[in-house]
């Protein structure tokens, strides 16, 4: 098309103008008109393409209003070098003291800039070549000095008091390092389509209401973003849940926004109101609140005036296939496609009276999708009761019809889905428009998987049914509920979320990964106390005092300003067995003859004198003396120690499968059940902690020190509490 314009020989600029506009224009139907301006030299600028580009992209309805583009695009606009040397000059001028001091280190873009800004149509190497010129006029040639690199800015380190703040929420934002993914889900970070510029969006498909439904949905939402978390209520959240929940309430957080909560309760044979429960509390439980929680059903009725509608445009029609005969990529066609509209219009209506059996009729919509899949079901009969409508309906709608018209309904400008829904995103764009409302943008993301885990509600349900776990918050899973009762903080699991980050990618995860984040926020989150799991009884035989004492412990020893709690210290204390030895070698600092330790925060050190053990010559006591730290020798080591404790359970938790991926047929053949670690639950009955966890309520959690981060267990009751723990206090490095 350019040769016929220009002749044969194109010069190389029009050349690139050429190449980059078949490049980068979306829209074919515009490239014929965008090269005839190339080839009459009225586009003689890439700056000028982009803007043209922008133009035909802001603008999809035909015809272009071609006063208005050739103003939006300079065409016709014609710089002067006089123009370019007096806009150059002005700028100079403005930064002359800065450019005298600074000379060839100043930031010579900045000019370049300023001076564009003022003149936009400008050419920017002419600008470029002036802007040198002049600069060069005012500071004359380069001297050594200006040769030399400028040093860098000492860049200033956070104190680490700062760098780790605890977590606040504050309307519905988790405030602590998680801010990191607010900055990647900010603006144009993810080079997301703003509201009501919907049609931006590549393959989104504009009709001649696009931009009226446009208009229209502005007016609603006033330009506000709106995504939603969208759960169907026949499961527990599991890890994966909670990227899509940080995804979607932290997308709209970040950019003003507001983020729904809405059931996908389309299927009342699997849904149970307990799962509509545990959802909510998760959501809130990682820091989110909801602007509104909405379910599909409440949108039934609408529903199903549109189905009606989608029927009478010959867009849907009633089927008899059985749910055998349509499954799979090839099916054959429906030989009810083409049945009259009147027909249809009568069996939908039966269908909704009921005078279908389950599988005798289906309504299906006319359109092929991405995967093959043609014509996807609508609507089916199911003559299950529903949780919220009671029997008012025996149909009931499907993902592929309810997902799109519920967003349209609730104006949600992004809707936010992982990448198996990519194969759906025609559908959705397709029924938008084949009723004319409005239509949001599907935008796909990767999902996030861990390994050494399985997360689908069939594998957990197999789970606990064989007894291999209690139930769905079993601590060993990772439901957020098990997240939850293990003592994993919510602060924990949305930092986690901000590393992997959103990519188009799947992520699969090791779990140590999730668990370094744990220690990062129990670290300073958690307060100190001291617990024994294998108890070795010790007695002072010189204990300096008539009756107990009370020794004051910090609640965090890195920061004493957080407060202190008692413990009392009395002749009797208990150890763990692990941290005595009859014989050492060099390795070994702790307790053994001859070799004294000190008591943590007591302020004395003991030395063994007597070592009793039973009939079956197993240690099973020790008498010591005592000596003031003060005095006494610096020991070797410090250990943990309680006095006066209490009884409580303590549950160690292993990985729960063997291998990385207990799914993989070609890793583990016999099935993920065969896969089972026996070591991932070990229960420690008769462990003994310190008196001052007596009032913690669940999922309080602390470190006991030198052993790990515990939570307090749902179990526990009075007289006796159960623990878990969450994570040790340093990485295995066998589990990296």
């Amino acid at each position: 098309q350019a040769r016929s314009a220009m002749g044969p020989a194109l010069d190389k600029a029009t050349g690139t103008l050429l190449y980059n506009v078949a490049a980068r224009l979306r829209d074919p139907k515009h490239l014929g008109f965008l090269v005839g301006y190339i080839a009459r030299r009225e586009i003689l600028t890439d700056l000028q393409l982009s803007a043209a580009l922008e133009y035909v992209r802001s603008h999809p309805l035909e015809p272009l209003d071609v006063a208005d583009f050739e103003r939006a695009c300079g065409v016709g606009v014609c710089v002067t070098p006089e123009q370019i040397e007096e806009a150059v000059e002005a700028v100079i001028g403005k930064h002359r003291a800065e450019l005298l001091a600074e000379r060839y280190h100043f930031n010579m873009g900045l000019l370049m800039g300023e001076a564009r800004s003022r003149l936009q149509w400008a050419d920017g190497k002419t600008i470029k070549n002036e802007v040198d010129l002049q600069v060069l006029h005012l500071l004359g040639p380069k001297t050594e000095a200006d040769l030399e690199k400028k040093p860098k800015a000492a860049k200033t380190r956070a104190a680490p008091a700062e760098k780790q703040k605890a977590a606040v929420v504050e309307n519905g934002e988790v405030g602590t390092e998680t801010r990191s993914l607010l900055e990647q889900l900010r603006g144009e970070a993810l080079k997301f389509h703003k509201p009501g510029e919907n049609y931006k969006t590549e393959g989104y498909v504009v009709t001649p209401n696009t931009m009226a439904l446009l208009k229209q949905h502005l007016a609603i939402t006033g330009g506000q973003v709106r995504t939603r978390f969208p759960p169907e209520p026949n499961g527990i959240l599991h890890i994966g849940h909670a990227k899509a929940i940080n995804f979607n309430f932290g997308y709209a957080k970040a950019n003003g926004g507001v983020c729904f909560l809405r059931y996908d309760d389309t299927n009342p044979e699997k849904e149970e109101e307990k799962y509509f429960t545990a959802i909510r509390e998760m959501v809130e439980w990682l820091g989110y609140q909801p602007y509104a929680v909405t379910h599909a059903s409440d949108y039934f009725d609408q529903l199903y005036t549109w189905a009606l509608e989608l029927i009478r445009r010959g867009q849907a029609y009633v089927c008899h296939q059985k749910v055998e005969e349509i499954k799979g990529h090839n099916p054959p066609p429906s030989p009810w496609r083409d049945r009259p509209v009147e027909e249809s219009l009568l069996l939908f209506e039966d269908m909704r009276k009921g005078k279908f059996g389950e599988g005798e009729a289906t309504l299906r919509m006319k359109l092929v999708m991405e995967d093959g899949k043609m014509d996807p079901v609508a609507y089916r009969v199911k003559f299950t009761p529903h949780h919220r409508t009671g029997d008012k309906w025996c149909i009931y709608p499907t993902y592929d019809y309810t997902h799109c018209l519920c967003d349209s309904i609730e104006h949600i400008t992004h809707s936010l889905c992982t990448k198996e829904f990519q194969a759906r995103r025609s559908s959705y764009f397709w029924l938008c428009n084949a009723l004319d409302v409005y239509c949001p943008v599907q935008w796909e993301y990767g999902r996030l998987n861990l390994l050494y885990t399985v997360v689908s509600k069939r594998k957990i349900i197999r789970l606990v049914e064989t007894g291999a776990v209690r139930d769905w918050d079993d601590p060993r899973l990772f439901t957020l509920t098990a997240l939850r009762r293990r003592g994993f903080p919510p602060e924990a699991i949305n930092n986690f979320c901000a590393r992997v980050g959103v990519t188009v990618a799947q992520a699969t995860m090791e779990p140590h990964l999730l668990e370094a984040c744990a220690r990062e926020v129990l670290n300073e989150q958690a307060p100190r106390a001291m617990a024994v799991l294998e108890p070795l009884k010790v007695t002072i035989t010189n204990f300096p005092a008539p009756k107990a004492l009370e020794v004051l412990v910090p609640n965090f020893p890195a920061d004493e300003s957080r407060g202190f709690h008692k413990v009392p210290f009395q002749p009797t204390i208990y150890i763990e067995k692990t941290d005595f030895r009859e014989e050492v070698d060099k390795a070994y600092k702790r307790l053994a003859p001859g070799q004294p330790v000190g008591l943590r925060h007591a302020g004395y050190v003991v030395a063994v004198q007597n070592v009793i053990k039973d009939a079956s010559g197993h240690v099973i006591e020790l008498e010591v003396t005592c000596t003031k730290s003060d005095v006494a020798e610096k020991p070797k080591a410090f250990i943990h120690w309680v006095s006066e404790p209490l009884a409580c359970e303590v549950r160690l938790y292993e990985r729960l499968f063997l291998h990385k991926n207990p799914e993989d047929p070609s890793e583990v053949p016999g099935g993920f059940l065969s896969d089972l670690n026996p070591d991932s639950l070990r229960v420690v009955c008769d462990a003994l902690v310190d008196s001052s966890v007596v009032s913690a309520r669940h999922f309080d959690k602390f470190q006991f020190e030198r052993l790990g981060y515990f939570s307090v267990d749902p179990d526990s009751e009075e007289g006796k509490m159960v623990f878990n723990r969450t994570v040790t206090l340093k990485e295995d490095p066998g589990k990296a």
